[in-house]
């Protein structure tokens, strides 16, 4: 499945966005990608460095990849890539669960987007709008009418774009080791 999504012109050079949607036999296609999004979340929460220790690149994607073929084992996960004048410029991984029973209507089911990436090169060329707008398009063709996400809490620049992308904050997700004063016990 592919379409095509006009981008606003880069400074080095423009070309058309298109999404090309992954399958399990394609996932190393997104590894050099992951490492950006791995860079990403340890530069960014060093405040937690004192309670989990991170892994290296390597590790972090070997544990990725086997969390990526599991979901896509499942028929509804979308494994989507960015793609301008050929090269990967993002990518959005996204599941979609049973809707937790609460205090909330959210619907049958919920989209999480497990992980969004976009080059740190390709920031600011509409290329995490374009991939947003794609996986709304595609969970909204299945019934799906949320869609949720997490970001660091310290990713100041994630968070105030997803602002400007009409999520909001929800859950506080807070961490504490048990047994134990910190990362290295």
């Amino acid at each position: 499945m592919e379409s095509l999504l006009g981008a606003k012109p880069r400074l080095e050079g423009s070309g058309v966005l298109r999404f090309r949607y992954l399958g399990a036999n394609e996932i190393e296609e997104l590894a050099e990608l992951w490492h950006t999004v791995h860079h990403q979340h340890t530069s960014t929460a060093s405040h937690l460095e004192d309670l989990i220790t991170s892994v290296d690149t390597d590790e972090s994607w070997r544990r990725r990849r086997s969390q990526y073929l599991e979901w896509l084992a499942e028929p509804d996960t979308l494994a989507v890539l960015a793609e301008r004048d050929g090269a990967g410029v993002g990518y959005a991984m996204v599941t979609i669960h049973q809707a937790q029973r609460g205090s909330w209507e959210r619907g049958e089911r919920v989209a999480v987007v497990q992980t969004l990436c976009v080059h740190p090169q390709a920031r600011g060329t509409d290329v995490g709008s374009g991939l947003l707008e794609e996986i709304r398009r595609q969970v909204g063709a299945m019934g799906v009418r949320d869609l949720e996400l997490a970001a660091v809490a310290t990713n100041s620049d994630a968070i105030r774009f997803y602002e400007e992308e009409g999520f909001r904050p929800f859950v506080t997700t807070m961490v504490s080791r048990i047994g134990g004063v910190g990362a290295h016990d």
